[in-house]
């Protein structure tokens, strides 16, 4: 595939734009424009799909959950995150460059857009007063400060771990601690804020053999936190045994919530995440009609990887379903993790993705899901996911977002 030279000419037009929130008739957008933010959705979904190799300083997380072994920037105004430290972005047709203005991506010569990398953030070089450095309690992921507040899980290290998770990995190298305390996350998140304009935190945990599933410990980081900085919170758990649970992180005035089923093919489920197909998909629809009941709709998000050997049909009805019930379904595509038990596996190719993402974007447009609902967490950042790239092309009813040129 050559997409050099009929993005570079497309995507110039879009450099200068943001994503705003107000709704137009599809038929209004310009063929120009329509032709731009074709090119561009087609160069982001590539960037996950393909990797970038990076030949300029470039902020990254390394290992563990979370988008690891990536790079954090903004292209033609999207915020994404990029394979850039492993086999597949080695070989990318697409290189991050250095201009004497700013960065850009090119493919060969060929120039394709306007990039942003996200900086070293300055909370990073502080320490608590027992010197723990911040950046082994909370990074920065892009505008979200975010922490796994308990490092380890029931799943790790047995028959029932999750082939596509690294969450063991960071503490194993040494790169964060295996409890946050909420008094400690407070903190961080607080310099976050103040420091690196960070909007929002997202928090999840380990997986543990409680009632709860470590749902109840993850909502009180979550607390502290809201308590010190006021930012929107988005904290995420498995279904609990007892979903009175779920009402109890309400009451601590969380905003958002991730329940994350990974995959809706329930063979695929069983392969890569045996412990999760035990839960069963059903009983994440439980969990989420309660948590809807509480956070309300677009309040309450769950993780759909694509790439995973996954039924593309199953998939969609899938997300049609937790859609019906007010469940944001983040479609992302797998991100293999180095030192995870799918490190090897490659990401989707963009024509994969996008069909998914156009038929479930179409899809949350028809039944009045707006893309901008979530308060906090992965949802609201959309960083890891092509979908918001692809979502102004949708030709169902009113557009979701429209672009246009910034001041």
């Amino acid at each position: 595939m050559n997409m050099g030279r009929g993005i570079s000419s497309a995507v110039s037009s879009l450099e200068s734009t943001r994503i705003e929130s107000t709704p137009i008739e599809s038929a209004q957008a310009q063929p120009a424009e329509r032709d731009a933010a074709t090119s561009l959705a087609n160069l982001v979904v590539d960037l996950q799909a393909r990797g970038l190799r990076v030949e300029v300083p470039l902020e990254r997380r390394h290992g563990g959950a979370g988008p690891s072994d990536s790079g954090m920037l903004w292209v033609g105004g999207f915020p994404i995150t990029v394979p850039t430290d492993n086999a597949t972005a080695a070989d990318s047709p697409y290189a991050l460059k250095a201009e004497d203005d700013g960065y850009a991506i090119f493919e060969g010569s060929q120039r394709l857009a306007t990039a942003s990398p996200q900086q070293r953030p300055r909370f990073y070089d502080l320490t608590t007063a027992d010197g723990i450095p911040y950046w082994k309690i909370g990074l920065l992921h892009l505008d979200s400060f975010a922490s796994t507040v308990v490092q380890t899980c029931s799943y790790w290290g047995n028959d029932d771990q999750c082939k596509f998770c690294g969450i063991g990995i960071s503490l194993d190298s040494g790169r964060t601690i295996v409890k946050k305390s909420p008094e400690q996350l407070a903190e961080v998140a607080a310099a976050a804020k103040e420091l690196d304009g960070a909007v929002d935190a997202t928090l999840t945990t380990g997986s543990s053999n409680g009632i709860d599933r470590g749902a109840r410990y993850v909502a009180r980081c979550g607390h502290a936190v809201k308590e010190a900085t006021g930012l929107p919170v988005e904290v995420q758990f498995e279904p609990p045994r007892k979903l009175e649970v779920i009402d109890e992180v309400a009451d601590l005035g969380i905003d958002s919530v991730g329940i994350h089923v990974e995959s809706f093919d329930p063979a695929v489920l069983a392969y890569v995440a045996p412990a999760k197909a035990r839960t069963g998909i059903e009983a994440y629809f439980r969990a989420w009609e309660r948590a809807v009941d509480r956070f309300g709709e677009g309040q309450v998000s769950t993780y759909v990887i694509l790439g995973m050997g996954e039924d593309p049909e199953l998939t969609v009805q899938g997300c049609r379903r937790a859609i019906d019930i007010g469940v944001f379904p983040f479609v992302v595509p797998i991100r293999p993790v180095a030192g995870s038990l799918m490190e090897d596996v490659k990401p989707p190719d963009r024509a994969y993705t996008q069909r998914i993402y156009r038929q479930v974007g179409a899809y949350m447009a028809e039944r009045g899901m707006d893309s901008n609902a979530p308060k906090a967490g992965c949802a609201r950042c959309k960083a890891c996911s092509g979908q918001p790239s692809v979502q102004p092309l949708l030709q169902i009813g009113p557009r979701p977002v429209q672009l246009s040129h910034a001041s």
